[in-house]
């Protein structure tokens, strides 16, 4: 250690020791796990904020353009160590720490995960945020500052039980409360046409405040800001009822408009709940929208250059009512022409697409919308006309092609296309792999990509190495580090120059080491979550992702139940030990994934408590998935499950996380499996079943799901096990309904068209797994192929391709 290394050792242990007795308030030889964090916390808050001043400073001063990244979801997970990395703080805190007889891991634990997101969406603005910092684009996330998140979940007799995630009891250090920043946001009444002149006369109204976290770049001193927030009701609205004494009215009327901002994706099972989640959905954006307006105009005193100034980026249609909005404060707030705000708001936003499946995508019954938001109904009514005055012209006399384009659905219920306002609306429209954007021009997009051929374009997806390795997989980092040096962590393409120890026995046996260490932590948490002990020798088999029909997470459980039956019927071969792990939440109204999450319990308290089968197969989920766990499954696993039906999935990010950190890949050629395959070869991956065009031509030619059970006796003897009752012998018809699903009800999702090719697959796989030097160089390919997946590549894409922002060298 040099001298100038071991005073800022010394240094930071005063800084965390003054920390715990002027901020914690508590003696350094009393300070638990706890105190220790938030003074950790605070050392690392007083450098960041210093960056985060002088980064806005600048930005201000030079009126950089700047990307303002909307989105329902900022999966953030714990902040600690990234910030702890950014500010090369790591090992002085570790050694300060120390002193208190406390590692720096069990003080990070202590840490909530920041409830801001659910899955992939959300992990991805987070990866985004990350980059931009990195890259020094000039930046803001804005979202909701949720109370409590989705939800935490737990496990009770192998049923999924939601509670609520409090993760913001004990405050965060994390967030600067922005006390001078709110803004009114309106809902319901009606409009009244005064001349030229419209006014919302609203009759609700909620006050946003703001809240911001600091997300430090890495190997620079910039830094983006994430805006998040909170739903407060206005102070004078419950005075007279308090007064009066009537107490339960005024917490209802408070509650009311501050629920707005208490739970991410409310249940919209029920009508209440589908108005809460459009408020939701306006309130962020109205609140940014005049955040981002009134920063402009103090910096240029006019809105006239807001395009050239401004970039909005819709993540997904969860903000897509910002288009609306922005139309709405331009014209009738600032007066300015419909025509001039129109050219603004188009220029200004862009739009991701996350689904390539119709139902996924977001609409809303126009009496809803009416009832909530009248103002804006009126105007995307108006973007409408104008809209499709203008494609008229392009196919004279094709009403199909009208109705298709229109912003209104007129089948059924009248209801607002979300997505085709986002298109409309924006000046470009991004897939999130190579697949998915060929298919949003090809599908559900053809005529828009008809009209605007070059409004569409592709952003592969892409995951921050800092989080997915440096942190996640501090083993793996450090033999890299050892290796080929440290740039990797801003340049992943770096990662490349391992190639050159494939043939390097010291090495590689590094490297599996490594990875066997990874798979011991993931045991000994296996244990302690589920109490299920398994053995780190054994292949550890992981799908961890949102639990959904068209992730075919019951796909895995079909080839768990045949595995266990070929074990039964012939336990003295040659089984490949494994240990197949499932983690994932289901939405709470979703019955179908919520009862695959059931099975999956059911199947593995059979098969575990098997003493026939031992540790040649165990099943394990691990509850309340979340970014914390997949730090811990992520280096642990193996074999890397992503199975959707080809065409449905847009791109996967856990699929980058997962190769990585040297898992090998079993999946369909589907999402950015596909670019994963180009990059790390065909023979570094195991690709399965109905590629896209096949999947299309079996739907046209009418799929019968009935031939594949009735003549594959192995699938046949799957589902009569499940749907007679073998693993519910308590409720022998509980999974009747799952099963019915595939045989009569179309299994839509194609699950028993690709059975047979997944089961032999998966054989492949085990004799790979049986040849560790091949399996370990293999997974090294997969490590050094990984470059063109990292999200500094994709968010500097989007910045030359689509936010026009310089990127700095």
């Amino acid at each position: 250690m040099s001298p100038d290394t071991s005073a800022e050792i010394t240094s930071l242990r005063s800084a965390i020791d003054e920390q715990l007795l002027k901020n914690v308030g508590v003696s350094t030889k009393d300070a638990t796990q706890t105190d220790l964090m938030k003074a950790v916390a605070q050392v690392a808050r007083a450098q960041l904020s210093e960056r985060w001043v002088d980064t806005q400073s600048k930005d201000r001063d030079t009126k950089a353009r700047r990307v303002y990244y909307l989105s329902m979801e900022f999966l953030i997970g714990r902040t600690m160590s990234n910030a702890l990395a950014a500010l090369n703080l790591t090992e002085g805190a570790a050694k300060g720490v120390t002193e208190h007889a406390h590692t720096l891991e069990e003080i990070t634990a202590r840490e909530p995960d920041a409830a801001l997101g659910n899955g992939g969406l959300g992990r991805l603005a987070a990866c985004f945020l990350d980059s931009m910092a990195t890259l020094g684009l000039p930046s803001f996330g804005y979202g909701i500052r949720y109370e409590y998140g989705m939800f935490a979940q737990d496990i009770v007799r192998g049923t999924q039980i939601e509670y609520p995630d409090p993760w913001l009891a004990d405050g965060t250090p994390w967030e600067f409360p922005r006390a001078d920043i709110s803004f009114p946001v309106c809902f319901g009444g009606w409009v009244e046409h005064l001349g030229d002149k419209a006014v919302w006369r609203h009759n609700a109204e909620v006050v946003a405040k703001a809240y911001d976290m600091v997300i430090p770049g890495h190997a620079t001193k910039k830094v983006s800001t994430l805006r998040l927030w909170k739903a407060v009701a206005p102070a004078h609205l419950d005075l007279h009822a308090f007064n009066t004494g009537d107490y339960g009215r005024a917490a209802t009327v408070k509650n009311e408009f501050e629920n707005i901002s208490w739970v991410l994706y409310p249940n919209d099972s029920t009508p209440a709940g589908r108005e809460l989640r459009l408020r939701q959905e306006y309130f962020f954006v109205a609140a940014s929208v005049q955040d981002i307006l009134q920063r402009h105009i103090l910096e240029h005193g006019t809105l006239k250059n807001l395009s050239e100034k401004v970039a909005m980026h819709l993540n997904d249609t969860h903000p897509a009512i910002a288009v609306a909005e922005l139309m709405r404060v331009l014209c009738d707030a600032h007066n300015m022409p419909w025509a001039e705000a129109w050219t603004l708001c188009k220029n200004t936003f862009s739009y991701t697409n996350h689904t390539l499946m119709p139902e996924a995508l977001e609409t809303w019954p126009v009496s809803l919308m009416q009832h909530v938001l009248p103002r804006h109904l009126e105007i995307i009514f108006r973007i409408n006309a104008e809209f499709l005055e203008m494609a008229a012209k392009f196919r004279p006399g094709d009403n199909g092609f009208l109705s298709r384009l229109s912003l209104i659905d007129e089948g059924g219920e009248r209801r607002v296309r979300m997505a085709n306002l986002s298109i409309v609306g924006s000046h470009k429209v991004n897939g999130v792999s190579a697949l998915h954007s060929d298919l949003l021009v090809q599908t559900i997009f053809s005529d828009f990509a008809a009209l605007w051929p070059d409004r569409f374009t592709n952003m592969t997806n892409g995951v921050t190495p800092r989080r997915w390795l440096s942190q996640a997989n501090p083993g793996l980092a450090a033999l890299l580090d050892k290796t080929i040096g440290t740039k990797w962590r801003t340049k992943l393409d770096e990662l490349k120059q391992i190639e050159a120890q494939l043939d390097n026995s010291a090495f590689r046996e590094e490297f599996t080491s490594i990875k066997r260490a990874n798979k011991a932590r993931l045991a000994a948490y296996i244990l302690e979550t589920t109490g299920i002990k398994v053995s780190p020798d054994s292949l550890f088999d992981v799908q961890v992702k949102r639990i959904h029909e068209y992730k075919r997470q019951l796909l895995n459980v079909l080839h768990v139940i045949t595995r266990y039956q070929d074990i039964l019927a012939d336990p003295s071969a040659d089984w490949v030990p494994r240990v197949t792990i499932f983690a994932g939440k289901a939405a709470s109204s979703y019955v179908s994934a919520k009862s695959i999450i059931r099975l999956i319990h059911d199947v593995g308290s059979v098969i575990n408590n098997d003493p026939r089968v031992g540790d040649k197969l165990k099943l394990v989920f691990i509850p309340n998935y979340g970014v914390s766990v997949a730090e811990i499954i992520m280096p642990g696993a193996d074999l890397s499950e992503q199975i959707s039906t080809a065409g449905t999935e847009a791109s996967g990010t856990g699929n980058m996380k997962l190769a990585l950190n040297g898992a090998l890949t079993i999946g369909t050629d589907d999402g950015a499996n596909i670019e994963i395959r180009e990059n790390v070869g065909d023979d570094n991956i195991f690709i399965f079943g109905l590629k896209t065009p096949e999947v299309l031509a079996l739907k046209r030619g009418g799929y019968q799901p009935m031939r594949h059970y009735e003549s594959n006796q192995s699938l046949k003897a799957v589902l009569d096990a499940i749907s007679g009752g073998q693993f519910s012998p308590d409720e022998p018809g509980r999974y009747r309904g799952l099963v019915d699903s595939l045989l009569w009800g179309g299994d839509h999702y194609m699950l028993l068209a690709d059975y047979e090719s997944y089961v032999t697959t998966q054989i492949k796989v085990d004799e790979l797994y049986r040849q560790p030097a091949e399996w370990a160089k293999r997974s090294m390919i997969n490590v050094a192929n990984m470059g063109a997946f990292s999200s500094d590549r994709t968010i500097a894409a989007y910045a030359d391709e689509i936010w026009g922002i310089p990127v700095a060298p």
